[in-house]
């Protein structure tokens, strides 16, 4: 209780030394304040560059866990696509797979005012914009309802929906797929053409000039067999879900703690239900898949640039208290005239520097927090690329405090130091 009450008194005797010098503070503090505020920044904004490079590979590859299964028969032959999907949708619903996708990429023939350009498509189940956090511009991501329409739903990029006249989509804008010929007086659809709807636009980056969509699996399958029902096609190729295109990729999205488990049993599953000859492989190409952190550059960047800024806040404000306590001699000799121990002017010194340095690190703290969460700022960091910017991070507020606290101690340490080797008599003269 004596040493509460000690360290009580010393905290409080230092706060009425900060309010007395409170000019010499401020000015003294600046340097503290702007380096606490820099510190955080940084260390804030490296958790948003973060986030911003761990989307763009999940965009790319899946979150994590994400495992693609692809199968092939050994001897050469081609896997029907159609016993791929049947064995396919039985693994999703006997382990309950919530997210679940086939990813197919193909072209599809579209008119434009300027002529039919070959799109490239990627035809994907419901759930793939979630996998890959698909970005929206307008409109929205398909829905269980789009996959129940007769018109194909499309999702397409910002440079087709430009080359459409950017329309509005509360219009149900139509596109024609697929059809070669004359388009239809009536329709405008051309011969063998299938009317589709655009739901969705997509950004484009700066390089992506050409047109691309998304299309339900489902829907490209009902309008390749539609095709080939109209060209007479033979009983084999009407039975092939996808026309004659290469077989989709699978993916799902699993829990990562489980997704050990989930690879074996699904490579056995598929295994068994598409029968001898068949090679099943399951892999997981995530961002966590590997070993070593890959954000691992970014953080020591981040975290090498918070050490250089708190270390020349450091050194400015070492400098200015040693100039201090020689200004404040005769004050330190009359103290302890009057009784103060070394120990006490040794704490009171030093604390005093520790309550100042926090009081300007919580400032910095403060304006650190109004600057990350600016909307002009996450826009500036985020580039587009980030959909889920994450909240101020604690730890951040934390070090900053922490390192505001750990510079007042260091740069008390050596005035303080410097006060205890006053001579009374020397001071009282000074």
């Amino acid at each position: 209780m004596r040493a509460l009450t000690a360290v009580a008194g010393a905290l409080l005797e230092a706060w009425q030394e900060v309010r007395v010098h409170r000019t010499r503070v401020l000015l003294s503090l600046v340097g503290v304040a702007v380096a606490v505020c820099s510190l955080t920044t940084v260390v804030a904004l490296g958790a948003i560059v973060q986030q911003a490079n761990q989307e763009l590979s999940e965009r790319q590859s899946g979150r994590p866990a994400s495992l693609t299964v692809s199968a092939y028969r050994t001897d050469g032959a081609t896997l029907e696509t159609s016993a791929m999907d049947a064995a396919w949708n039985d693994v999703i619903e006997r382990y309950d797979v919530s997210y679940a996708s086939r990813a197919l990429s193909t072209v599809q023939a579209v008119p434009f005012t300027d002529g039919i350009v070959q799109v490239s498509t990627q035809a994907v189940d419901q759930p793939y914009g979630e996998m890959h956090r698909v970005q929206l511009t307008e409109g929205e991501w398909f829905t269980d309802l789009d996959a129940s329409q007769l018109a194909p739903r499309l999702i397409v990029n910002q440079v087709f929906w430009e080359r459409m006249g950017r329309p509005s989509l509360d219009a149900h804008p139509v596109v024609a797929l697929g059809g070669q010929g004359i388009p239809n007086a009536a329709s405008g659809i051309p011969a063998g053409g299938v009317r589709a709807v655009v739901v969705g636009v997509t950004p484009s980056s700066s390089w992506d000039t050409e047109p691309s969509m998304f299309m339900l699996a489902d829907q490209l399958q009902v309008m390749q067999r539609a095709a080939a029902g109209e060209r007479g096609a033979s009983a084999a190729e009407l039975a092939d879900p996808y026309g004659g295109a290469a077989m989709p990729r699978y993916e799902m999205w699993v829990p990562p703690e489980l997704s050990a488990q989930l690879t074996d049993m699904v490579k056995r599953d598929l295994a068994g239900a598409l029968g001898d000859g068949v090679e099943v492989t399951v892999d997981r190409q995530d961002w966590a898949t590997y070993g070593e952190d890959p954000f691992l550059v970014t953080k020591m960047v981040v975290i090498g640039i918070a050490v250089l800024v708190l270390l020349l806040g450091a050194l400015g404000l070492v400098n200015i208290a040693l100039v201090t306590v020689k200004q404040r001699v005769r004050e330190i000799g009359i103290r302890r005239s009057f009784g103060a121990t070394a120990n006490r002017v040794f704490f009171a010194v030093m604390l005093e520097s520790v309550v100042a340095t926090v009081a300007a690190g919580a400032g910095g703290v403060i304006v650190s927090i109004l600057v990350v969460q600016s909307p002009a700022v996450r826009d500036l960091i985020g580039q587009g690329m980030v959909s889920d910017f994450p909240p101020f991070p604690v730890d951040a507020a934390i070090t900053g405090l922490v390192a505001a606290t750990v510079v007042g101690a260091i740069a008390g340490l050596l005035p303080a130091l410097v006060a205890v080797r006053v001579k009374v008599i020397d001071a009282i003269r000074y």
